[in-house]
């Protein structure tokens, strides 16, 4: 339900496109707010009811192809919630509290964002990297 808190146990995803890559790596850029933005932009994996990872990642790429121009260096990056809350609550310079929230769209019903985060602070960016922990590419 709209504004549910996603435990600190379950996983998250976020796409991104080839932009936020260099040498092939992830750069902290995927994961700032864009100008636009109030929240990061992420899927709740668990709200699919999936019965594997393989699954989700099938899940999740029919859902950014309905709504998204998915592009063939794009990359779908798994969190888990918990993980990256600690860690930005733990090292970053203010002990930020973030907040990961459902947030359902029409046709992207898993959908969520994380929620405390300020424009242009790469330092929050850097730790949520730090806490990656898997990648699949966004294409079939």
């Amino acid at each position: 339900m709209k504004g549910d808190t996603v435990p600190d146990e379950n996983h998250i995803s976020r796409y991104c496109g080839a932009m936020h890559f260099q040498d092939g790596h992830f750069q902290a850029s995927a994961f700032m707010l864009r100008k636009d933005e109030d929240t990061l932009s992420v899927n709740w994996l668990e709200y699919l009811h999936c019965p594997n990872r393989n699954c989700e990642i099938a899940e999740l790429r029919k859902i950014y192809s309905a709504k998204l121009n998915i592009g063939t260096k794009a990359k779908i990056a798994i969190l888990n919630v918990g993980e990256v809350r600690n860690k930005v609550l733990n090292d970053s310079e203010d002990q930020r509290n973030i907040d990961v929230l459902h947030d359902p769209e029409e046709n992207d019903h898993s959908h969520s964002g994380i929620y405390n985060l300020k424009q242009d602070n790469e330092l929050i960016a850097e730790l949520i990297l730090e806490v990656k922990i898997e990648e699949y590419s966004a294409r079939s």
